[in-house]
């Protein structure tokens, strides 16, 4: 009997050790998942060389979005001479974008830049990347998805320095108009700084607000012929970007009517060339620096795979208000 109770006791021993060792091997099984989740999630903070950069835009028919792309690559050059950069347009349609951001996350790039066509619909494919451990940064317009970096112009001071030049030279009493562009961040954010300027004035009446110019060229011409046909009398527009405006421009031209002039946002090739024609009406607009946001976008990606986060995610980067008369001085995109 004792033998045989010596026997199962050691059954038993082996068999707790074998479900000790099961046990155990699951634990290294989680233990090694959890170090490769971690290691997914920390990707974007490896100490690793920056290789490839996709560039998500609006739309590469518009000098705006061509100075990002050249500002992404100068700054890609001056950090190493094989980094790749590859720019895309989307037309401003929302699936296209998401589409080029998955692609990039599917391509393995390192760095994606984006200006949002929409930031909340850009929001899932965003956090994908990010999970994907890739390093996302927002240019131009905020996007409602948590990214490595924001940087932008001051859209609301673009907004107001504008809208406050046309205050001042209409003296504080007329007719505007507000060319409205495609409902993004940044376009909503220079209506609103334009109406704060214009809010001080109560002799200044908005007689237009709504209308969606598209940001281009041809939306300008066609949005703005509407409201000549509308309205007898113009004193100023505000064009939230520079096309739309260059496109009012036209628009004046064609109905021959000069008593009002127009002020844009981006300080464009064409908005300068359309404030030296002295029969046009393009009086002014609030430049930014694509180009420049652009390298910082770059620089900063750069750093942060390199494990160095920088020191505030949101990065504002001031406007400055080019008219006929400061025009000779401007450096341009």
């Amino acid at each position: 009997m004792k033998k045989i109770l010596l026997i199962v006791g050691i059954l038993g021993f082996a068999v707790v050790g074998c479900t000790n060792g099961d046990q155990n091997g699951n634990a290294a099984t989680n233990t090694t998942n959890k170090v490769t989740n971690t290691s997914a999630e920390s990707l974007s903070t490896a100490n690793k060389k920056l290789q490839t950069i996709g560039v998500a835009l609006g739309d590469l028919g518009n000098p705006f979005y061509n100075a990002v792309q050249k500002g992404a690559e100068t700054e890609a050059q001056k950090i190493g001479d094989n980094i790749r950069v590859n720019a895309v347009s989307s037309g401003f349609d929302l699936n296209q974008q998401s589409n080029q951001i998955e692609n990039f996350t599917a391509a393995n790039t390192d760095l994606i830049i984006l200006s949002a066509v929409d930031k909340k619909g850009v929001k899932p494919v965003i956090d994908r990347a990010r999970l994907a451990g890739k390093v996302v940064i927002a240019v131009d317009s905020a996007v409602d998805a948590d990214v490595d970096a924001m940087i932008s112009s001051n859209n609301t001071q673009a907004g107001e320095v504008a809208c406050q030049y046309i205050a001042d030279r209409i003296k504080g009493q007329g007719s505007v108009v507000i060319l409205n562009g495609t409902p993004m961040d940044s376009i909503n954010q220079r209506v609103s700084g334009c109406e704060k300027s214009l809010s001080k004035y109560p002799d200044i009446k908005l007689i237009s607000k709504d209308q969606n110019a598209e940001g281009t060229r041809d939306g300008g011409l066609r949005v703005m012929s509407d409201l000549l046909t509308t309205f007898p009398k113009i004193d100023a527009v505000f064009a939230t970007n520079d096309q739309s405006g260059v496109g009012a421009d036209l628009a004046a031209k064609q109905a021959k009517r000069k008593e009002f002039f127009i002020v844009g946002v981006d300080g464009s090739p064409d908005a300068t060339k359309a404030m030296e024609d002295k029969d046009g009406v393009f009086a002014a607009t609030a430049a930014q620096n694509p180009a420049g946001m652009a390298q910082k976008a770059v620089e900063i990606g750069n750093d942060i795979i390199q494990g160095k986060k920088p020191q505030s995610p949101n990065i504002l980067i001031p406007v400055n208000l080019v008219t006929r008369d400061n025009l000779s001085s401007y450096k341009g995109w």
